[in-house]
């Protein structure tokens, strides 16, 4: 006789499905950027204009990683950095128009690769994507 699954089955199942299309999301979306400078260029904008610091906490990261990071997007044209003119022990980021750009891409690039897939469901799959999707941001309420 089989068993229904437990929670911990659904929990265990539900990980490794996010955690397999979030990879693929990752790796369509990513165009000539490696996924940290793509989560950097991210944290960048929610956090408008962070000190290496904040940034760095908010890549879960070593200062050291954040100042070459920022030195490579920096060089790339993508942000730019100035000393705060309210603490000059402190160096700010923010976003050019260019990083706006190519974080807009990477965007796009990942809903495309998720629209194509829908694409290719029934109606009645497409209902239950639209059901998951409310689930799970449900899920999320709060963060």
């Amino acid at each position: 006789m089989e068993t229904a699954p437990t929670t911990t089955d659904t929990a265990a199942r539900l990980r490794r499905a996010i955690t397999r299309l979030n990879r693929r999301l990752r790796a369509s979306g990513l165009g000539g950027l490696t996924a940290a400078q793509a989560s950097m260029l991210s944290s960048v904008e929610s956090l408008g204009s962070p000190s290496l610091g904040e940034l760095a906490a908010a890549e879960q990261v070593q200062p050291p990683s954040v100042t070459h990071a920022v030195r490579d997007l920096e060089t790339a044209g993508m942000i730019v950095s100035a000393r705060d003119p309210s603490d000059r022990r402190c160096t700010r980021v923010r976003l050019t128009a260019l990083g706006r750009r190519e974080l807009m891409a990477v965007r796009a690039r990942k809903t495309q690769f998720l629209n194509q897939r829908l694409a290719t469901l029934s109606p009645a799959e497409l209902r239950r994507a639209e059901e998951a999707t409310a689930f799970l941001e449900r899920l999320l309420e709060g963060e």
